[in-house]
């Protein structure tokens, strides 16, 4: 069983390369290394995808709730601000999740202010880089070790 799945939507595997003044200069790889690390340490089980497609994210959701995935970290990449259908899958599956952005979305283009995840979310982490994800695991381990017993 996985405890914790984080979710990576689509250009998030250049990250590293990408726009790193928007994105930083760490890789995902190495995002997901330091989350599986801390999670470990913390006595959790941690799986992460990266995926540029919409319909492969939205398996990925449903699959999180056949394997009784605990809580859902998920950056939606652009898609946070077009996809309903991955806004459905997370509210179909009732698993809390965390949006997370490198970038401050709300300090960028207009069209990223807007998220189709942030009202149905447990949580939202905007702008603080590699170090977002950090401080989403931690929130979400939190919240398992008080709901836990």
């Amino acid at each position: 069983m996985t405890d914790l799945l984080i979710l990576n939507g689509p250009n998030l595997n250049l990250l590293g390369n990408r726009e790193p003044q928007h994105y930083g200069s760490a890789s995902l790889d190495s995002i997901n290394t330091a989350l599986e690390s801390r999670a470990r340490e913390k006595g959790y089980s941690l799986a992460a995808r990266q995926s540029n497609s919409e319909s492969e994210l939205v398996e990925l959701v449903h699959q999180a709730s056949v394997e009784s995935v605990r809580f859902i970290i998920i950056n939606p990449a652009a898609y946070t601000h077009t996809s309903v259908a991955l806004r459905d899958a997370l509210a179909a599956v009732d698993i809390p999740f965390i949006e997370v952005h490198l970038s401050n979305i709300y300090a960028r283009e207009p069209f990223r202010t807007h998220s189709y995840f942030s009202d149905i979310a447990a949580g939202v982490i905007s702008g603080l880089g590699a170090h977002g994800y950090i401080l989403a695991l931690d929130a979400a381990i939190h919240r398992l070790d008080t709901t836990s017993g």
